[in-house]
């Protein structure tokens, strides 16, 4: 069985706004990413949603490279279209 659907079910939170940034993530850059940067998306998911959301507006600096990397990527696809 797929990760994906658990997965989905975890960007699942408190607020609108993180939902919509992390399944946008989760449908186009996940299947795709290195392994070190799927492992920091499953572990941003384990955060609760304020500590998530002050990662994502700035607020706050994530104290790995890993998940530095990964917000700077959720930061970038939320930005398109």
């Amino acid at each position: 069985m797929s990760e994906l659907p658990r997965l989905r079910w975890l960007c699942r939170r408190g607020m609108k706004e993180l939902d919509v940034v992390l399944e946008t993530y989760l449908q186009r850059r996940y299947p795709s990413a290195p392994g070190q940067e799927q492992q920091a998306f499953r572990d941003l998911l384990e955060r609760p949603d304020p500590e998530l959301y002050g990662l994502l507006l700035g607020h706050s600096d994530a104290t790995d490279e890993p998940t530095r990397c990964l917000v700077d990527c959720l930061r970038t696809l939320s930005t398109r279209d």
